[in-house]
């Protein structure tokens, strides 16, 4: 989320369209089975011609009663926003637009990439589309240690498969997995990947000498742990930056210029929080709902 209250609510509009469109000009029109609730009301429509906005709101009532104490009243007000919005777009604003009929592969890659972009612009604002949103977001918040796309990808599971079953068409059961794979996929990417960063371990003679490099060529701040060689037993220092896949770059040829003999391991981290780095906040927030 921005600072700008007017900002976060542009994005989530932008978001919610774009994820509408995803799903009602892509999969929908192709028969390839989405995620979650919306799957569940892509089904419905195909079977009786429910609305999908109207059948989203229905079912997404309990949902949000149950999740509304754990996630709390601004993550509440803000889906039920882009709940709105989603069924605005998908009942009224996207049937008066062309819909993509070409390959059904290419629908479902498509499909699922421009969903996956709305979806992650509408979470990195911290709110949902309501559905299994509500429990994948309360699942996040309880573990945030799981990678979100991979958690909205074993939600909307159950639906690919039971959308197989109703309609007796395995095909549909393989694009909507590979649907919500690439969907997840960018989810996760935009997420956590633009803030993911590389670990350097650096095992050298001149802890100080090396900080003062990385400092200098990076701007990024290091620690200095004290080891000792497992061989011999001689002291070494042990220095850890944080940084970009380029500043990686830069740091390895800066220390190794000046320790020559120096030792580095790099590790890709797929989340870091602290200062210089973006941390994505999920669920309360407004000072912990006050």
């Amino acid at each position: 989320m921005t600072r700008n209250k007017y900002t976060n609510l542009l994005l989530q509009t932008v978001g919610c369209f774009i994820s509408a469109a995803g799903i009602y000009s892509f999969a929908v029109a192709s028969g390839v089975p989405v995620t979650g609730i919306a799957g569940l009301c892509a089904i419905l429509y195909r079977l009786f011609g429910i609305p999908m906005g109207l059948s989203n709101v229905l079912i997404n009532i309990p949902i949000i009663l149950f999740s509304y104490k754990l996630l709390g009243k601004s993550f509440f007000v803000r889906s039920v926003y882009c709940m709105a919005l989603f069924a605005l777009f998908t009942d009224y604003l996207l049937p008066q637009l062309p819909v993509y009929q070409g390959d059904r592969l290419l629908a479902t890659l498509c499909g699922g990439v421009v969903c996956g972009i709305g979806d992650a612009l509408i979470y990195m604002n911290n709110s949902s589309t309501g559905g299994l949103d509500f429990i994948t977001m309360a699942i996040k918040v309880n573990h945030p240690h799981l990678p979100f796309g991979n958690i909205t990808f074993a939600a909307a599971l159950a639906v690919i498969l039971l959308n197989g079953a109703v309609f007796r068409d395995v095909d549909s059961i393989i694009y909507g997995i590979m649907f919500n794979f690439a969907s997840s996929a960018v989810i996760n990417k935009m997420m956590f990947g633009f803030s993911s960063s590389m670990l350097a371990m650096i095992v050298t003679d001149n802890g100080k000498a090396a900080c003062d490099a990385i400092d200098r060529v990076a701007d990024r701040g290091s620690t200095i742990l004290q080891g000792r060689g497992g061989y011999g037993g001689a002291p070494k220092d042990v220095v850890l930056c944080a940084c970009s896949d380029k500043q990686l770059y830069e740091i390895e040829h800066a220390v190794q210029a000046i320790d020559p003999g120096c030792f580095i391991i790099m590790l890709q981290s797929n989340e870091v929080h602290g200062e210089g780095f973006r941390q994505l906040e999920l669920g309360k927030s407004e000072s912990a709902e006050k």
